[in-house]
């Protein structure tokens, strides 16, 4: 399965699209929708999104952002049992200041961390890129779990840094995705802001 999984499904700009990756762009496309939506099934459907794209980042020496993935799972699990259980209120709500600080204090940790382990013990080509983004983007899968409207903005920053760098890794299809997730980003700020200011 792996073998297939990493094989090229197609070619684009010249470099192979493997079939990890054009399932995680299906399966991201669709996970995103419903987030936006604020659809239970975004869970699911994200863990499936997140093994695919850990298969993906690995083949592409990404090694921080396919470790990522296998927290994002975890994460998946937590926010699934949370918007289920009700241990979420339904309605977002805005990030508080000592929310705020925290989040920033873990955003520098682990960016640092992250930076310094792919540095020291892998071939990452890019370690401050891929620490950085990995970092923020955990912040945001986490402020999600939440139901956090600015967890969209972190989304935001971290997608137009993924854009480019998944360019420069060959992983076309994915840095188009990461280009329709800052659409759907947008639009996902819009919704939950628009529910936060009729809470």
């Amino acid at each position: 399965m792996l073998d297939w999984l990493t094989s090229p499904a197609f070619h684009a700009f010249g470099a192979p699209t493997t079939w990890a990756e054009l399932l995680g762009f299906a399966s991201g496309l669709v996970t995103v929708y419903l987030v936006v939506r604020q659809h239970i099934a975004n869970w699911p459907l994200g863990i499936a999104n997140v093994l695919l794209l850990m298969v993906a980042f690995w083949h592409a020496g990404l090694y921080g952002d396919a470790w990522l993935q296998v927290v994002y799972v975890v994460l998946g699990a937590y926010g699934w049992w949370r918007w289920s259980s009700g241990a979420v209120p339904q309605q977002v709500r805005a990030t508080t200041r000592a929310e705020w600080w925290w989040l920033a204090a873990a955003g520098v940790l682990l960016t640092v961390v992250l930076w310094w382990y792919l540095d020291r013990f892998t071939e990452s080509t890019v370690p401050w890129p891929d620490a950085a983004t990995t970092a923020v983007s955990l912040l945001a899968t986490y402020g999600q779990t939440r139901r956090l409207v600015e967890s969209w903005w972190l989304w935001i920053a971290v997608d137009v840094v993924y854009v480019p760098l998944y360019g420069y890794k060959d992983l076309w299809l994915t840095a188009l995705l990461y280009l329709v997730f800052l659409g759907l980003c947008g639009a996902g700020l819009r919704a939950w802001r628009a529910q936060w200011s009729t809470a």
